[in-house]
C-alpha cells in the first residue's frame, strides 16, 4: 500500500489500531514497575545488584531498536507489530518466575527487546496515520502510552493488594495485551516506503544541535525510566510502605503525565514549546527535590506527580523540534534523539543503583532535579 492508496476509512481504523498499540506499550512496561520490588526480595538483591540486572532491559531494547528499523522498513510496521508485541506478552510471566539473577536477566533481555522494537515500529506507523490524517495527533498518541502507565502499574497493584499471586497478575496483563493485538493488528497499515535517498542519508552523521537535543531527550527519559524502575523501591525501602502498595508512586506519576499529555496540543499551542519545555523542567526539577528532601510518603507522592505533570510535553516538543531542524534529515535526526532517550530511561536506572548503594537512594534520585534543571535552562533550542 502506498500512501495515495490509504482510503480515509482506513486512515480512521489505523488511527484507532495505532492507539491501541501505544496503549498496549504503556501497559506492558509498567506493570513490571509494582513487580520490581518483589524480584529484589525473591532473589535477595541489594541496590547495586538490582540496577545492574535493569541493565539488561536496556542492553535488550538498546540492541533491538537497529534491528527494529530494518525490519520495519523491509517488511513494513504492522508486521513488525503482529511478532513482537506477542513476545513482549510472553517475556512479562517470565519475569515473575525466574528462579535466579542469569535467567532474570535473560527474561528482562527478552522483554526490553520486545519492548524497543514495539516502540520503534508504533511510532514509525504513528508518524504515517499522522501524515494521512492531516493535523497534528502525535501527543495523544503518547498520552495513551501514558494512560497505559497509569492502568499498567494501577491494576497490577490493585491485583496484588487484593492477594492475586504476582504471576497470574503477569498473565493477566498479558492475555489483556494479546487481545490488543488480535483485535487492532489488522487494521494497522502497510506503507512501503522506497526512497534510495533517504536509505543513503541514514549514514550521514547527526549535527551538533541535533545531538544536544538529543542530551535533552535523555535527561527526560532519565527521569522517567527512574520513575518506572526505583519509585515502588523508593517508597518501600525509604519512606515504609507496604510492599503490596509501593506501586503507587508510579500510579501517581502516571496520572499526572496522561492527563497532561493528553491535553498536550492545547497547551503547547497555548504556551509554545519554549515554555513547556522551561516550566516543565522546573515543575519536574521540583517534584524530585519534593519527594526526596522530605520523608513523608505523602509528599514523596506529590513529588511524582510533579515529576509527571513537568516532564509529560518535554519530549514530543523536543522531537518536533529535532524534526524541523534545517539542513537536517528529519529521519537521522528524530533516530538519534530516540536513541539517546533511550539511552537515559533504560541506562539511567543502573547508574542509580549504583549511586544509591555509594550514598543513599533518595539522593541517587534528588540528582536527577541538576538533570532536569538542565533541560530547563536548555530550552531556548526548541524555538521555533
Amino acid at each position: 500500500m502506498n500512501e495515495q492508496s490509504a482510503s480515509p476509512a482506513a486512515v480512521r481504523a489505523a488511527r484507532r489500531a495505532t492507539q491501541g498499540f501505544f496503549l498496549l506499550a504503556g501497559i506492558g512496561m509498567s506493570s513490571w514497575a509494582p513487580m520490581v520490588p518483589f524480584a529484589k526480595t525473591r532473589l535477595g538483591l541489594d541496590e547495586a545488584h538490582l540496577g545492574l540486572l535493569l541493565l539488561c532491559m536496556g542492553v535488550g531494547s538498546v540492541g533491538a531498536m537497529p534491528l527494529a528499523g530494518f525490519l520495519s522498513h523491509r517488511y513494513g510496521d504492522r508486521r513488525v507489530l503482529v511478532v513482537a508485541a506477542p513476545l513482549l506478552c510472553i517475556a512479562l510471566p517470565l519475569l515473575t518466575i525466574a528462579p535466579s539473577q542469569t535467567m532474570l536477566g535473560a527474561a528482562l533481555v527478552l522483554f526490553g527487546g520486545s519492548l524497543g522494537v514495539v516502540d520503534v515500529a508504533m511510532n514509525a506507523h504513528a508518524v504515517d496515520v499522522e501524515r494521512l490524517h492531516g493535523r497534528p495527533i502525535m501527543s495523544g498518541f503518547h498520552g495513551l502510552f501514558s494512560l497505559g502507565g497509569l492502568l499498567g502499574s494501577a491494576g497490577t497493584a490493585a491485583l496484588l493488594g487484593a492477594g492475586a499471586p504476582l504471576a497470574a497478575c503477569a498473565v493477566a496483563v498479558a492475555i489483556l495485551l494479546l487481545a490488543v493485538v488480535a483485535t487492532q493488528g489488522r487494521s494497522l497499515l502497510e506503507i512501503r516506503h522506497a526512497a534510495a535517498s533517504s536509505q543513503r542519508a541514514g549514514f550521514a552523521l547527526p549535527s551538533a544541535t541535533t545531538l544536544l537535543i538529543g542530551g535533552l531527550c535523555l535527561a527526560v527519559f532519565l527521569a522517567e525510566g527512574a520513575m518506572l524502575d526505583w519509585s515502588a523501591v523508593f517508597l518501600r525501602s525509604a519512606r515504609g510502605l507496604d510492599i503490596s502498595n509501593a506501586g503507587l508512586g508510579y500510579s501517581v506519576f502516571s496520572i499526572a503525565m496522561a492527563t497532561v499529555r493528553l491535553l498536550g496540543d492545547r497547551i503547547t499551542g497555548a504556551l509554545g514549546p519554549v515554555r513547556v519545555v522551561r516550566f516543565g523542567g522546573l515543575v519536574a526539577a521540583t517534584g524530585f527535590v519534593l519527594a526526596c528532601a522530605l520523608s513523608w510518603p505523602a509528599t514523596s507522592l506529590v513529588g511524582f506527580g510533579l515529576v509527571g505533570l513537568g516532564a509529560a510535553n518535554i519530549v514530543p516538543v523536543l522531537f518536533s523540534a529535532a524534526g524541523r531542524l534545517p539542513g537536517t534529515s528529519a529521519g537521522i535526526a528524530i533516530a538519534t534523539v530516540t536513541a539517546l532517550g533511550y539511552a537515559g530511561m533504560l541506562a539511567g536506572p543502573a547508574v542509580i543503583g549504583f549511586v544509591a548503594r555509594a550514598t543513599s537512594l533518595p539522593l541517587a534520585l534528588g540528582g536527577i532535579a541538576g538533570l532536569l534543571a538542565a533541560v530547563s535552562a536548555s530550552a531556548a533550542i526548541v524555538r521555533r
